[in-house]
């Protein structure tokens, strides 16, 4: 497949959609907030109304530049732009049909997933070393950017990586599977690699403004692993509740980063999404749990992050280790899938269907 065919496809909404769901942050300035606020919350990454409202009072008030007086004018002015946010099921029903999934390159393991993984959502698969999360990872990166069913048309990837895994030969090797163009394929993923956790959620930052800076473009952020350094920059249960916290706030910009209308490809195009239409995927690591042994549990291991990322992810994928290349994938928790298994393969191609 030649390059050009794999630059992403863009669709434009209608003048009416525009109006009625999304609201660009200058709209501010008919508020009397003037140009040089608005940029320090661009700066800040909140670039539409709903991401004013969805912004703590404490948290506008820690940008440099805004004052009490100045956060209480934009939030109020924020609040006269955006509707209470109450809908029918009915209307939400309707939103919901702008959902794309992205396939994992194994059809088992896509209908374990409802059809791959979800946009709007933030998927967490998490194990052991050597059981795929890393793979699954390079495998995501390529099949995002192919076309996929209800009219999906592909898209760039941003990833961001905290263990030094990321490897662009892997990415020639899933694209020739796929027939696809290996220097279209890397030209079409963003990446990152974060030194400490605190850069990592300043990379999220940087993630926010790109995508309102190319709406429409980018379909999946990828973050593997979520939590490896967070263990490394806080050690100790002295430290527990710091990590927990800082845990919590860049899961609240992944979330956040899911819940807004957005332009799309100009002001007139917008599109569904949280602030943007993209599917996260997450890994996580593994720890021993002292408690298990107790309980007379089945598996003594649990994954990282404590509640607060188990309530934060909206699907979680237990990956274990099969016989040679088998991988056994298992619905954790997930609002709307069953408990189900699927058994999938490591091959040079990426992740594949297990071979009976």
């Amino acid at each position: 497949m030649e390059a050009e065919d794999q630059v992403v496809q863009e669709t434009v909404a209608s003048d009416d959609e525009e109006e009625s769901l999304f609201q660009d942050i200058d709209l501010l300035q008919n508020h009397g907030i003037n140009v040089a606020d608005i940029k320090k919350l661009k700066q800040a990454g909140i670039c539409t109304i709903k991401g004013v409202q969805m912004t703590t009072r404490k948290k506008l008030c820690g940008i440099k530049g805004i004052s009490e007086a100045k956060m209480e004018k934009i939030k109020e002015a924020s609040i006269k732009l955006c509707d209470p946010g109450f809908q029918t099921a009915l209307e939400y029903a309707d939103k919901r049909k702008q959902v794309f999934k992205i396939s994992s390159g194994s059809q088992e393991l896509d209908k374990l997933l409802g059809g791959g993984m979800e946009s709007m959502a933030i998927t967490e698969a998490f194990g052991e070393f050597r059981t795929g999360k890393t793979q699954l990872s390079h495998t995501l990166c390529v099949t995002s950017q192919m076309p996929g069913a209800n009219g999906y048309n592909g898209g760039k990837v941003v990833l961001i990586d905290t263990e030094n895994t990321f490897r662009p030969d892997r990415l020639r090797t899933i694209a020739d599977r796929f027939n696809l163009d290996q220097e279209a394929v890397l030209d079409n993923v963003l990446y990152a690699r974060a030194y400490t956790s605190e850069h990592q959620y300043e990379l999220l930052d940087y993630v926010a403004a790109k995508f309102y800076e190319e709406p429409g473009v980018f379909k999946l952020l990828i973050v593997d692993s979520i939590m490896a350094l967070f263990r490394v920059d806080f050690s100790g249960r002295g430290e527990l509740a710091d990590r927990q916290q800082k845990l919590a706030q860049m899961l609240s910009r992944l979330q956040k980063m899911l819940r807004v209308w957005t332009m799309l490809t100009t002001i007139r195009s917008v599109f569904y999404s949280s602030e943007y239409n993209v599917a996260v995927f997450v890994t996580n690591q593994m720890t021993a749990d002292p408690g298990a042994t107790m309980s007379f549990a089945v598996d003594p291991k649990k994954p990282i992050g404590g509640n607060i990322l188990a309530h934060a992810s909206t699907t979680r994928i237990s990956l274990r280790k099969g016989r040679g290349e088998n991988r056994i994938a298992k619905i954790y928790d997930s609002p709307d899938l069953p408990e189900c298994e699927a058994t999938f393969a490591i091959s040079g191609g990426g992740i594949v269907d297990a071979k009976e």
